[in-house]
């Protein structure tokens, strides 16, 4: 029985499993960017995050304790190199992954896992979204006895700014010298 199991077997034994892992973890490490099956891609998510975030510290113990899960002196190095700078000052979630559909053969859903950081696209993206859009929200205000009243009064000056002549946007009184002309030449027609 597998009561309290919660990480996905991947229908593999330990050893099986470890050593997929490590081998997709190195992949991942060394290209950046690798096409797998959802379930696999989130095992390995669950793997590497932990070997990343052990990497920001460049300590021969810590190198060690990340060999004796890759077993590749290649891919820790780059790790400790670049990867590490790239994503020092992440706090976590170093992996994305891309849903690309499903393969032909046995209709398995795959994507695409890789490094957040090493994806340009995406990059360029954020940094001009991060700059221009920023969520704002209006305050609302409490309708006071004031903002309430415009009842009949508002009808009546409706009336009286249609029939009063405008200049710049301002209600006047008086006509200015053209629309007077204009004024009196409808007169003249009644």
């Amino acid at each position: 029985m597998r009561h309290n199991k919660s990480f996905n077997h991947l229908g593999r034994q330990t050893g099986h499993r470890s050593a997929m892992l490590s081998n997709m973890a190195t992949s991942l490490i060394l290209h950046k960017r690798i096409s797998t099956t959802v379930a696999k891609a989130k095992a390995l998510k669950v793997y590497v995050e932990p070997l990343i975030t052990k990497s920001k510290v460049d300590s021969t113990h810590s190198r060690r304790v990340v060999f004796s899960y890759l077993q590749n002196k290649e891919s820790v190095t780059e790790l400790f190199r670049d990867v590490a700078l790239k994503v020092a000052n992440r706090p976590g979630g170093y992996t994305r992954i891309l849903k690309t559909g499903n393969r032909i053969g046995d209709n398995a859903e795959m994507c695409i896992i890789e490094l957040v950081d090493y994806n340009q696209n995406y990059t360029q993206e954020n940094k001009s979204e991060a700059k221009t859009a920023s969520k704002r929200r209006r305050g609302t205000k409490k309708k006071s006895s004031e903002d309430a009243a415009p009842t009949i009064t508002a009808a009546k000056t409706v009336e009286a700014v249609k029939t009063a002549p405008v200049v710049n946007d301002t209600v006047t009184n008086e006509a200015s010298e053209p629309e007077a002309e204009v004024l009196n030449d409808d007169k003249k027609d009644e």
